[in-house]
């Protein structure tokens, strides 16, 4: 049986808290990545999602102009725009519970978790790839 371990990326990129969304945006382009785990040390403290930072800086009740929205990437930090103690998993995680998480949540990824410490993280991305590998049934 197929679990997180299998499939996770290991060494995930992170963030700490205080540093502002566009560090946390640079971060995220530079490794082409649709989230970013928030940390302290070795802990998972939030994720920040590229969805996140868009509804952060492109608020309908934001007056300024598009500019003046990518200003507010210096003055936030990702705690203001991350989802704190985000649902996560373990390595030992059964990769059909991580699929039923992802599909039920609407997640692109989940935290994997380990003794308190972050370890890795999995994403949709990560299960499709997984399925890619499988043969087309010969006709």
């Amino acid at each position: 049986m197929l679990t997180t371990n299998d499939l996770m990326t290991i060494d995930p990129e992170t963030v700490t808290q205080d540093v502002s969304l566009r560090e946390v945006v640079t971060a995220m382009n530079r490794a082409n990545i649709r989230q970013i785990l928030v940390v302290e040390g070795k802990k998972l403290v939030g994720i920040v999602t590229d969805r996140d930072v868009r509804l952060a800086v492109n608020s309908p009740l934001t007056a300024e102009e598009p500019l003046e929205r990518l200003e507010l990437l210096n003055e936030f930090t990702a705690k203001d725009c991350m989802t704190p103690n985000p649902r996560s998993v373990t390595p030992e995680t059964p990769i059909h519970k991580v699929a039923e998480l992802l599909s039920m949540y609407k997640f692109g990824a989940l935290p994997v978790v380990k003794d308190d410490e972050l370890v890795g993280i999995i994403t949709v991305t990560d299960l499709l790839n997984q399925m890619a590998l499988i043969p087309e049934p010969e006709k």
